[in-house]
């Protein structure tokens, strides 16, 4: 079968950063699927580890956490899902990637997909969906108020992969006034129409911008990008006894600063719960099959922004770069090989 991979870590302008390659078709067994790719998309998991992660000597590593497809095999302990049943799913990245015709994945981490969307439409929105809605149920606790803060989420990095999916899920299943940091024209207005309430810019002090709304201080802060960048203003805008998330490496993170607010702190990582195959794995594919009905509802749109092309090497290159600019606006998708 036809793939993407790659043998060394290299800039992404490398001529052999990424490579077209033959691999062997797999196999499902147990709680695998084996899907057949129709479309993938491409998120900073996939430039970090290109950069950094080499595979063992003469191995070859797939990228890609995000796909949309059609079963085409089952392993013998699968029960969600059959032949002919089209999919979308973020993986997990301890297992080759999705950028290959063919891929196994673990049914309890996939959901139905929505019938109301093409397959590149549908593969823009599974790794964010699942790390958005973790972050904001699992990690925040939205749900749960916090004394005396404003009923509001700032949502900083709101024009990104996560953030533009972030902004519509807090809509539609919060009562939070969500408040999206952007910073360019185009992307204040892409999170204007997802649905943000209020747009400040990350490229200015926040706290300032944010007190001036009115509104009280946010009692939850997700931070999708720039944290380190951003960690003073965070401190100072977040309510006492508030929450935040961030998602982001940030080479250092001195946390010591909540301590006079008594601010909790929390790591969402999407992967985790495959990683470690903890008991509640299922509910990724739970909470995936509840986007995929929010969408068909006319509820949450995709995130696409664009269809770069067919899944090849150089169409990939051309997205890992778009990536590592930090400047996109949504998803980039690859279709079809």
């Amino acid at each position: 079968m036809r793939a993407v991979a790659y043998k060394t870590p290299q800039p992404i302008s490398a001529e052999t950063s990424l490579i077209d390659v033959e691999l062997p078709m797999p196999e499902a067994g147990g709680h695998d699927l084996l899907v057949e790719i129709k479309a993938v998309s491409v998120n900073p998991v996939d430039v970090k580890v290109r950069a950094h992660s080499a595979p063992p000597a003469d191995e070859l590593k797939v990228l890609g956490w995000d796909a949309a497809g059609i079963v085409k095999a089952v392993g013998a302990d699968v029960t969600l899902f059959r032949p002919g049943d089209e999919v979308f799913y973020s993986g997990v990245i301890s297992r080759p990637g999705s950028n290959a015709e063919f891929h196994l994945v673990d049914e309890r981490i996939v959901g139905t997909k929505p019938r109301s969307l093409d397959f590149a439409a549908a593969a823009a929105l599974p790794l964010t969906s699942i790390t958005a809605y973790e972050a904001l149920f699992d990690r925040l606790k939205v749900q749960d108020a916090v004394s005396g803060a404003g009923r509001s989420i700032l949502v900083i990095g709101g024009a990104g992969g996560v953030g533009s999916i972030a902004i519509q899920i807090a809509r539609v299943l919060t009562d939070l006034t969500v408040i999206a940091t952007a910073s360019r024209p185009e992307t204040q207005d892409w999170v204007k129409e997802l649905g943000a309430h209020h747009v400040v810019d990350h490229s200015r002090p926040i706290a300032p911008q944010v007190a001036a709304l009115g509104i009280g201080a946010p009692g939850f802060i997700f931070s999708t990008t720039n944290t380190d960048s951003h960690i003073g203003d965070i401190v100072e805008a977040i309510a006492p006894q508030g929450r935040f998330v961030l998602i982001d490496d940030p080479k250092t993170l001195d946390i010591m600063p909540f301590k006079r607010k008594a601010v909790s702190v929390h790591w969402e990582l999407m992967f985790t719960r495959p990683l470690y195959g903890t008991p509640d794995m299922i509910e990724q594919h739970k909470l995936l099959n509840r986007i995929s009905e929010l969408v068909d509802a006319g509820k949450i749109r995709t995130t696409l922004s664009e269809i770069v092309g067919p899944i090849n090497a150089a169409n990939l290159k051309t997205v890992h770069a778009m990536v590592e600019s930090g400047r996109m606006k949504g998803k980039a998708v690859l279709a079809g090989f």
